[in-house]
């Protein structure tokens, strides 16, 4: 079916170019013709299932048309016109479908980055936005060398919650109970994981553990953390890719968010400068709050926190800065993705001690045997 359908589509394609003069294309309500166009060919084709696919190359969103419906999938990446994959399961696989032509995958692209309310250009050759339920990142082909690459990286419908994670055997009992307490003593903590490990979904969960009352800010690039109570709210960075407006970055909005009472404030991701002054913010109140880091282990965190902060302030010696994350964090929940692609709680460390060779570390396995935790 698809390669009678991207035959038709070719024909379709050629007659359009072929009949259709420049004068015309020139005429201001030329969008709608060639809208009329295309339906009355397409209308032309006895096979319904053909018919179909041709409106989702022409009018839609071509061989996403139909990943976008299966709620199942949760991933979609397109290499190239003829390259897309998918996960779902946990695994990924390819497309039995691609788009038709080089052009029909740029001018779909084209309407994704304006339905995410972006465009690509030579200037800004890249988009982080939001699309439908997904994230979508795409990257033009002045970077790649050869097509534009996309990435859609789908939201659930609902906020993970712990009950949920522990369902799916992301957790244990007793690590749960780590969990409820760590938001409960209002505990500082770091959520690290590598891509895809599922830090924002436990980020989500830890949020929905709130208590009503509780105001907290979150600070994001792109929007993925749910606001869980009436009193909390979001901020959200700037890129103004055509220079008309000044950017905001994380920094400046951590900066903004000590003027609006936060109980707690949440980060999607510290990757940059904006480490040093969200630190800074735990070292002086501000108790129960966290953010998602990437990194592998805790160590890999620590390290990896350590240069961010370096980055933020160049002045500051490493003990400076050892002494500051000590004082501002408790605990790390390291989360994994197996190679089977199943998601899961690793382990939860507890940050015991700062020495002159680094930071000592202790798993936490039962809240109520840890002695060393705060009341």
């Amino acid at each position: 079916m698809h390669k009678q359908a991207c035959e038709k589509y070719l024909e379709i394609q050629n007659k359009w170019t072929k009949h259709i003069d420049a004068q015309f294309l020139d005429e201001e309500n030329n969008i709608e013709k060639h809208q009329h166009f295309l339906r009355d060919e397409i209308s032309l084709i006895q096979d319904e299932n053909i018919q179909n696919r041709l409106k989702h190359e022409f009018f839609e969103y071509g061989p996403l048309s139909l990943l976008f419906e299966d709620l199942e999938i949760t991933e979609i990446l397109v290499n190239s016109y003829d390259s897309i994959w998918y996960e779902k399961t946990g695994g990924l696989q390819p497309h039995d479908d691609i788009f038709y032509s080089e052009i029909s995958y740029q001018n779909i692209l084209e309407r994704i980055s304006q339905s995410a309310g972006g465009h690509i250009s030579l200037n800004h050759p890249y988009l982080e936005s939001k699309f439908l339920d997904f994230r979508v990142t795409l990257i033009d082909k002045s970077l790649t060398g050869n097509q534009p690459i996309l990435s859609l990286r789908r939201h659930p419908l609902e906020a993970w919650n712990l009950e949920r994670l522990q369902k799916q055997n992301w957790c244990t009992e007793k690590q749960a109970l780590v969990i409820k307490q760590l938001i409960g003593k209002k505990n500082n903590f770091l959520i690290v994981g590598e891509t895809g490990s599922g830090k924002t979904s436990v980020a989500n969960a830890c949020l929905q553990l709130l208590k009503p009352n509780e105001r907290a800010i979150l600070i994001e690039d792109c929007s993925e953390l749910v606001v869980s109570n009436r009193c909390s709210l979001k901020l959200l960075t700037r890129d103004d890719p055509y220079g008309q407006l000044t950017p905001i970055t994380q920094q400046d909005l951590i900066r903004r968010s000590l003027r609006l009472r936060p109980d707690r404030l949440v980060m999607g991701e510290v990757r940059s400068v904006e480490a040093k002054d969200f630190l800074m913010m735990l070292s002086t109140g501000h108790a129960g709050s966290f953010a998602t880091l990437h990194a592998r282990d805790p160590q890999e965190a620590l390290i990896r926190l350590e240069m961010l902060v370096q980055l933020g302030a160049p002045q500051w010696n490493l003990n400076a800065i050892r002494r500051l994350i000590f004082l501002s964090l408790n605990f790390i929940l390291i989360t994994e993705r197996t190679p089977s692609g199943v998601r899961k709680l690793k382990n939860i460390y507890k940050l015991v001690s700062l020495e002159e060779s680094g930071f000592t570390l202790d798993v936490v396995e039962d809240w109520t045997r840890d002695k060393t935790s705060s009341d």
